[in-house]
């Protein structure tokens, strides 16, 4: 039986209600108008927008010069099952967050994601629902890409195996979410240093191995045993003890999967006494158990459209979505992805 619960975001839109859209590309406008459901003017200068309107902006873009202090804010970011393939490479996502109170992985404020998971009551049904959700999501080997790669060997020796994951340095998520450690460099340092006899495998992010994105200068060679680059994240965390992250969403995946996780930045997963955590969160006032924390972020918290009907589903119709797509897609030959690689590379 497939249960159709509302998103928190679905219940704060007043479908009635014209929003205001500002700065989105042409290829996110359709998606803005799917994903929101309701009458959408994009607009470009600050004028355009009225003192009691309702302003849509991407992820953590700050509000127009101009814009009246009235005007309240939705703000739209890529959720935590997007897609089969990079939001970079513009494919199309399956979810998206639409957050009135700030965006998940800013730290420095409130989110609605952070409020549903200080004060939910999460009933049994929901619980059940969570724990079935995670049981499929890892039967599938699904992430947040759904990359295919190659298989990594653990290795033979008896050493502890740590995955440090790399972001990308110029990302929100680093410039509102980390503190002292902001670049892949510190993070490996502070590892390598505090684990001097493990064996540490670094991935990159997949953006900047793909050439669309780029970061600082980093000899990950001289602090890890291993650099991993086309191997699939859902296989790599079965082969490993810990992950250390700053803030990137594979903490959020290995802790599905039951591994140690450690964050040295404050991403939305941490402080809630399920991660081993550098920073303090004064805010997460509550300690939660791990099926708690995936029905708020999966089940509660995005919205879900199908890419084949342009409707709103469940997450579980979601699921089973991006499982026949990942499938569809081990198929195509990458000819049109690598064209579009080379046109969107940022030297």
């Amino acid at each position: 039986m497939r249960l159709l619960f509302k998103s928190h975001s679905n219940v704060l839109l007043d479908s009635t209600e014209v929003l205001y859209a500002f700065g989105f590309s042409p290829w996110k406008r359709q998606l803005v108008r799917r994903f929101l459901n309701q009458h959408i003017k994009f607009v470009y200068l600050s004028w355009q927008i009225p003192s009691s309107a309702t302003l849509v902006l991407w992820g953590n873009r700050p509000i127009p010069d101009g814009v009246s202090s009235n005007v309240k804010i939705i703000r739209l970011e890529d959720g935590f099952l997007r897609s089969v393939g990079l939001g970079a490479d513009l494919t199309q996502p399956l979810s998206w967050v639409i957050d009135r109170t700030g965006i998940y992985y800013d730290a420095t404020q409130p989110s609605d994601l952070e409020n549903i998971l200080n004060t939910t009551t999460f009933d049994p049904q929901l619980i059940s629902r969570a724990r079935h959700l995670s049981e499929r999501l890892i039967k599938a080997g699904l992430t947040k890409y759904n990359v295919v790669g190659k298989r990594w060997q653990r290795p033979t020796s008896e050493q502890q195996i740590i995955l440090v994951v790399g972001q990308v340095e110029s990302d929100a998520s680093i410039q509102f979410g980390a503190n002292d450690i902001r670049s892949n460099l510190s993070l490996l340092s502070t590892v390598r240093q505090a684990n001097p006899d493990a064996f540490i495998i670094y991935k990159p992010h997949p953006d900047v191995v793909a050439g669309l994105r780029t970061q600082g200068r980093l000899n990950a060679d001289e602090l890890c045993n291993e650099v991993v680059i086309d191997v699939s994240m859902d296989h790599l965390l079965t082969q490993i003890d810990e992950v250390h992250v700053i803030t990137s969403l594979a903490g959020f995946e290995a802790l599905l999967r039951g591994k140690t996780v450690f964050c040295y930045g404050q991403p939305f997963y941490a402080g809630w006494g399920l991660t081993v955590d550098r920073q303090p969160h004064p805010r997460r006032k509550r300690q939660l158990t791990l099926d708690e924390l995936i029905a708020g972020t999966l089940i509660l918290y995005p919205t879900y459209v199908s890419r084949k009907t342009h409707v709103q589903i469940s997450v579980e119709d979601a699921l089973e979505e991006l499982i026949s797509w990942r499938d569809e897609k081990k198929m195509i030959p990458p000819f049109a992805r690598q064209l579009l690689r080379f046109l969107l590379r940022r030297k």
